[in-house]
């Protein structure tokens, strides 16, 4: 009886680390807030550091803790960021302190990281789940570069093909999903059979 009993404790579903990350343009920060107003999965998540300027409608604390490049830099000097990578010209970092009351939280963690950044994190917690985000195609991709209209031709230039590189480093995750447009809740549904699956795992990663 006492085998039979703890076959039947073997479920216990730990917390997971999951990263939403791909390419610029691709719609991160639409699924990460579609994801936000789905209420059947508990998820905590967590808000990175940049330096690069506040876009209109986005919220401090909420979208990103924008700070200066001096406090990025006395950041990195005490130790307060679990990684940070140069993205497109602009500092962006997971502050530690985020992932710690993430950890404690008891919901499964979510990051928006850059492709960067991802490996970086999931060598410290290998039990990390990676999904790389996959433009429809390559004109609908584009189009988004440009709706923005905040840069000079050559830094957008620059953009797209750091992100075409980045396309090609999509063999390094566990999944890939394509954000088609118009699609965002296939989009997140999949993402939430993703982090189900991953539940019930025989054997956790």
């Amino acid at each position: 009886m006492t085998g039979e009993h703890s076959l039947f404790n073997v479920y216990q579903p730990r917390p997971l680390i999951l990263i939403i990350s791909g390419p610029s343009a691709v719609g991160k920060d639409a699924v990460l807030n579609g994801l936000k107003q789905r209420r059947d999965l508990p998820l905590y998540f967590v808000v990175t550091a940049t330096t690069r300027e506040r876009r209109e409608g986005e919220r401090e604390g909420v979208d990103y803790f924008f700070v200066s490049n001096e406090t990025f830099k006395k950041m990195i000097e005490h130790d307060e960021l679990i990684e940070h990578a140069l993205v497109y010209g602009e500092n962006k970092g997971v502050p530690k302190a985020q992932i710690n009351q993430a950890l404690h939280s008891g919901k499964d963690v979510v990051l928006r990281v850059d492709v960067q950044g991802t490996m970086a994190i999931k060598s410290l917690f290998p039990n990390t789940v990676t999904v790389f985000l996959l433009p429809e195609n390559e004109p609908t991709w584009l189009r988004h570069f440009t709706r923005r209209n905040s840069e000079t031709e050559d830094a957008l230039q620059v953009r797209i093909q750091t992100a075409r590189d980045e396309l090609k480093r999509v063999h390094e995750f566990d999944y890939m999903v394509v954000n088609a447009e118009g699609k965002l809740d296939e989009t997140i549904a999949t993402i939430e059979a993703i982090l189900r699956a991953e539940h019930h795992r025989v054997h956790p990663k």
